[in-house]
């Protein structure tokens, strides 16, 4: 395997970038709306959870998550071909957001995200996605996705590795 040739460099997270796969979650998208007698700000409608099929119903979780090391090597992506998913972290901490343009119904060449702080993500529903990274400390997040009956994941183990970095030195 030669490194350059399956080496991706995360690049920063914009809503441009991402709309091919999803939604940024980002209160700098929207204009708040005052609520509780003006002590308290509401960022409506910051993404669409998409959810299809016979009993299919949005639910909320949350994920308590282990830090990954970096670089990342990327052997596995999942999608969902049922329902959205959102991941919202509970604290500023940056974290990596891969991604994959679907190819015949197989991923292709992975593209890297780095989130800015307070940003989330909704991957739109069968969208090719690393799984959530986490990087330097473990973090928390809240998830939104689609529970009901059917097959909600589909997984894809790459022949070779990818090889995700941070930054364009390493």
């Amino acid at each position: 395997m030669t490194d350059t040739a399956r080496k991706i460099v995360a690049q920063p997270l914009s809503a441009a970038a991402f709309a091919p796969f999803g939604q940024v979650i980002d209160t700098a998208q929207v204009a708040s709306r005052p609520m509780n007698d003006g002590r308290a700000r509401r960022f409506h409608d910051l993404a669409e959870i998409e959810v299809i099929g016979n009993g299919a119903r949005v639910v909320v979780g949350l994920v308590e998550a282990e830090p990954y090391a970096v670089p990342l090597w990327l052997n596995l992506v999942e999608r969902h071909p049922l329902g959205a998913q959102a991941f919202v972290p509970l604290n500023a901490a940056p974290f990596l957001v891969v991604v994959c343009p679907d190819e015949s119904g197989k991923p292709g060449a992975p593209q890297a995200f780095i989130t800015a702080p307070h940003q989330g993500v909704c991957y739109a529903r069968n969208t090719w996605h690393s799984v959530l990274t986490p990087f330097g400390a473990a973090q928390d997040f809240v998830v939104i996705d689609r529970g009901g009956p059917g097959v909600n994941l589909e997984e894809h183990l790459f022949d070779e590795p990818w090889i995700v970095h941070l930054s364009t030195s390493g």
